[in-house]
């Protein structure tokens, strides 16, 4: 590290983080492995995430509760309630109809896609004037593209389509720590 160019701050943490070069690698391993498992079985996969999102609602739906109680002064007090009794209700909803929310989710993910997908490729347009602009284009559209097919697809591709993405980023970040673990133990 010290032929590198940068602040002795920066080297700090680094050397600091090297001596843990074998947990990245390990963690790494460990979602590669879990990657492929989703791979095998998005079905699993899909209901897993859709848990684990039902999950955070329940918990933020009862902590919106409570802070409207701590607040019962404040003149939104109501408002903040029933906000907190609807994310509840939905966490609800996903544990009672998890195929519903399945394909909720899986709508959501493919407008969101398209309208992310939209944004970059409107700053990308708007940008021409820099170097390289064409790839920040170019993945405007594969993400537009991305959020189209699974709109077509949908509701069918529901099952599937999250757990392919959770797989997918299992597998990428899983890479990425086992890549970052090795550079680090250099």
């Amino acid at each position: 590290m010290t032929n590198l160019n940068l602040p002795d701050a920066l080297k700090d943490q680094i050397g600091a983080v090297r001596s843990k070069w074998g947990w990245f690698v390990g963690i790494g391993v460990l979602l590669i492995i879990l990657g492929l498992f989703a791979f095998y079985n998005v079905l699993a996969a899909t209901l897993a995430s859709v848990a684990v999102i039902g999950t955070l609602m329940l918990f933020a739906g009862a902590a919106e509760i409570v802070q409207a109680f701590y607040m019962r002064t404040w003149k939104h007090f109501f408002l903040l309630l029933l906000g907190g009794i609807l994310y509840t209700a939905a966490g609800f909803v996903v544990f009672y109809n998890p195929l519903l929310a399945t394909a909720m989710l899986t709508l959501m993910l493919a407008i969101f896609l398209v309208a992310s997908g939209a944004a970059r490729a409107a700053i990308a347009l708007g940008s021409k004037h820099l170097k390289n602009w064409g790839w920040f284009l170019a993945g405007g559209i594969v993400t537009i593209l991305a959020g189209l097919i699974i709109a077509i697809g949908w509701p069918g591709n529901s099952l599937w389509i999250l757990g392919l993405f959770l797989a997918i980023d299992l597998t990428f970040q899983g890479w990425a720590l086992i890549a970052l673990g090795l550079a680090l133990r250099e």
